[in-house]
Parts: C-alpha cells; sequence; structure tokens
C-alpha cells in the first residue's frame, strides 16, 4: 500500500511540473511612436532593448528586437508583438541613407536619434538603460522624441 501512494505522489508531483512548465507567459504588443522628424527621407529604426549591459548601443547590435518603420508625413510607428512583461528601454534612430548605421560628424550624430523618456541628449544628459526604462506589464504605447544634434 505504501509503495502505491508513494507512486501515485510522484506521478502528482510530475503532472504539476509538467502543467507549470507547459503554462505559457503572457505577451504584450508595444507600440513605439515618433513625430516631427525632418524630412521624409530614409527609414526609423526601432531597437527594444531588456538588458542594461545592451544599451545604449550605438551599433544596433545587442538589441533584443529591431524593426523598421516607414515615415509617413513626418512620422513612423511600429508594433513589437508577443513581447513578455519586464523592463524595456527603446532607442531609434531615423536613418535618413538606410545604411542600419547613426551617421556621425565629427563627433555627434547627423542623423536624428531618440530615447525612450528623453526629451534632449547631450553630454551632460546620457542615455542609460535606468532612464530610458519603462515597465511593460499591458498593451502599451510609447511615444519618443527624436533630437537632432
Amino acid at each position: 500500500m505504501k509503495k502505491a501512494i508513494m507512486i501515485l505522489q510522484s506521478f502528482m508531483v510530475i503532472v504539476l511540473l509538467t502543467s507549470f512548465s507547459n503554462q505559457e507567459q503572457e505577451t504584450f504588443s508595444l507600440t513605439a511612436e515618433v513625430k516631427d522628424l525632418r524630412n521624409s527621407e530614409g527609414t526609423v529604426l526601432f531597437a527594444l532593448y531588456n538588458r542594461e549591459d545592451a544599451f545604449p548601443d550605438e551599433h544596433y547590435k545587442k538589441y533584443f528586437k529591431r524593426l523598421t518603420g516607414k515615415i509617413v508625413n513626418g512620422a513612423s510607428s511600429v508594433t513589437f508583438e508577443n513581447i513578455p512583461s519586464g523592463k524595456y528601454a527603446i532607442n531609434i534612430l531615423h536613418d535618413e541613407d538606410n545604411n542600419g548605421e547613426i551617421k556621425k560628424g565629427l563627433i555627434l550624430p547627423t542623423e536624428g536619434i531618440g530615447f525612450s523618456n528623453y526629451l534632449s541628449i547631450g553630454f551632460s544628459n546620457r542615455p542609460t538603460f535606468t532612464k530610458s526604462s519603462f515597465d511593460l506589464r499591458c498593451n502599451r504605447i510609447v511615444r519618443i522624441k527624436i533630437v537632432y544634434l
């Protein structure tokens, strides 16, 4: 009888563990929008980050997800789908020459850039993941200000 109870308990543990591991994590959609682009040339790169050590990412190599948005009437938007809840930050580039890289003058970018939660960017106001990040716990829209330096 003890052996039967132990087998039944083991079976119940396996069933419970399997049911927990098969549950899918809830996901959300995240829309990123930008307005006031200086022209309609090129596209806008929207890079989504979920790690502090990957942000900011000048070469757009360490992102969690990346989408390219078309420009219509000086604005662009994309929607990231199936994003698990968590902490995220967004970096955008008005990629006027469509080469997927930030075009620079001597030091500063000549194309527009932007970061979630930032209205301006400068030597004393550099983007960090901590300042740029936001919590995603439901479907959300994030508006990003484009900055031309």
